[in-house]
């Protein structure tokens, strides 16, 4: 099995946050860590070479991959901001409409500034989010695979 590229190293999480080149891309980035850790009550720690996370767990899929990851984290990529937050935003939509400007992925919610997002609305979805890591039997939901439907074969 491959080694996990994901995981925790010794780097600074102030020293990388401090090389993020875009001021306003910076200050959002202390912004979201502030409100992590006063959220989570943990220090932050790297993941990987662009990963702030807060928290750790062990996750097992069904097909016998596993590894570790953190509870919750962000990365402020260039152009926006990458937060892990939750195991999917099934739970999350009333949050969403409410947020402000923002897009999703399977598991990520990008947002390019933080001015285009109500904070209060974030930090409720981080401390919901940060809830709902903490339980056992959604961990190993987190980016699990997804089953496709099969293409029925067309007849010829």
């Amino acid at each position: 099995m491959a080694e996990q590229k994901t995981k925790p190293t010794g780097v600074s999480v102030e020293s990388f946050l401090n090389q993020v080149a875009n001021a306003q891309e910076r200050a959002d980035a202390f912004t979201v860590l502030a409100m992590m850790k006063d959220v989570t009550g943990m220090e932050p720690r790297m993941w990987g070479p662009s990963i702030v996370g807060f928290g750790e767990y062990h996750y097992k899929y069904a097909s016998g991959h596993e590894g570790d990851c953190c509870l919750i984290g962000f990365s402020p990529r260039k152009g926006q901001m990458s937060l892990y937050i939750t195991p999917g935003f099934e739970k999350f939509k009333t949050y969403l409409k409410k947020l402000g400007k923002h897009k999703t992925g399977k598991v990520c919610l990008y947002i390019k500034k933080l001015a285009d997002v109500d904070l209060a609305v974030l930090r409720e979805m981080i401390e919901v989010g940060f809830s709902m890591a903490q339980q056992p039997e959604l961990q190993n939901q987190r980016a699990a695979p997804v089953k496709k439907p099969r293409r029925k074969k067309k007849s010829t």
